[in-house]
């Protein structure tokens, strides 16, 4: 910018500040306006972007303490008038603006009046300064280019999200399905083995296509609960029925485990029912972890006996008569 601008605008006025306004309250009120009349917040609108412009010049003088010293001098100096480069002088040479002014503050500069870039020093391709990137997430594109019309920075597209149930033996050992389009296009999506109600799963390149390339397509996986597998995080609960004669006297029993393939369990002598007995590794397994298998024991009352056998527990119930299970409940029960 040439010095003759500095008299033709009031950067002051422009940013709306006073002249003896603090460094801070420059930069609040640039951020405050490149925020308003920023092209992003304003795509297609010549005059927004004219006022940006404006404000930029405004800042990038008004924030340099030499510059400010300089426009200040300046305007006091010149009062307003406007100076012809072309007038007529001593010699017949014309007596410019930046002739008169030049000197007072450019002596060191090799001669010449002094000039400034059309452009506001110190900014980014956003035609925001650094201190002021945070406004739109940091910079791309600017103005200037074919056309010198604003580019946006290029962006990927936004994500997709779908949804899809599968089996509870999809979940455990992992699955593949596919899902259709509206365009008939069918997505394959990887289920992963032992992944849980709920979760989701990321297909890349499958979203809304943006300048920078595709969004992902987001799949949240609902899973159908088994009847006799219960899912506890990477643990897998069963509930297994066993007689009173092998909780009593204990036993060794088998209980089925995800893969189908039954394992032993050993139930001790003495076993109540409710009691749970963990198997090691028998859960769910995933990448990263095994989970266990937890067996509830159920002791189970038979509905129907035998003459024989109602003989048999009226005996078992003869030889234990000593034993009250009940003789504790009344401290128990007390308030």
């Amino acid at each position: 910018m040439a010095s003759q601008d500095w008299v033709d605008k009031d950067f002051y006025k422009i940013l709306g500040v006073s002249k003896d306004a603090s460094d801070a309250d420059v930069k609040k009120a640039y951020r405050k306006l490149a925020r308003k009349y920023h092209p992003d917040t304003n795509p297609g609108n010549a005059a927004a972007e004219k006022t940006f412009k404006d404000i930029s010049e405004a800042y990038s003088v008004l924030s340099s303490r030499e510059d400010r010293e300089q426009y200040d001098a300046i305007r006091a100096m010149g009062g307003g008038a406007r100076f012809s480069a072309g007038g007529a002088g001593a010699g017949g040479q014309g007596a410019g603006f930046d002739d008169l002014f030049g000197g007072l503050f450019n002596a060191q500069r090799g001669g010449g009046g002094r000039t400034r870039s059309t452009g506001p020093q110190g900014f980014d391709a956003s035609g925001l300064p650094p201190e002021f990137a945070d406004l739109f997430g940091g910079g791309g594109g600017g103005f200037g280019g074919a056309g010198g019309g604003y580019q946006p920075p290029a962006t990927k597209g936004s994500d997709r999200t779908a949804s899809t149930t599968i089996s509870f033996a999809g979940s455990i050992r992992g699955t593949t399905i596919g899902l259709r389009e509206p365009s008939g296009e069918v997505i394959d999506v990887r289920i992963p083995a032992g992944i849980k109600d709920g979760q989701k799963v990321r297909v890349r390149g499958k979203g809304k296509q943006g300048l920078a390339g595709p969004g992902d397509l987001v799949v949240t996986v609902q899973v159908k609960p088994h009847g006799f597998f219960i899912r506890d995080g990477n643990n897998i609960r069963i509930h297994v029925p066993v007689t009173f004669p092998e909780a009593a006297l204990g036993a060794d029993i088998s209980v089925p485990t995800l893969t189908g393939e039954y394992v032993k369990v050993r139930v001790a002598a003495g076993t109540p029912s409710g009691r749970t007995l963990r198997v090691k590794g028998k859960g769910v397994t995933t990448a990263k972890a095994a989970g266990d298998l937890l067996v509830t024991i159920d002791v189970t009352v038979p509905q129907k006996l035998s003459d024989e056998a109602q003989e048999a527990v009226k005996a078992f119930a003869q030889a234990t008569s000593e034993g009250d299970p009940r003789v504790e409940l009344a401290a128990k029960a007390k308030l």
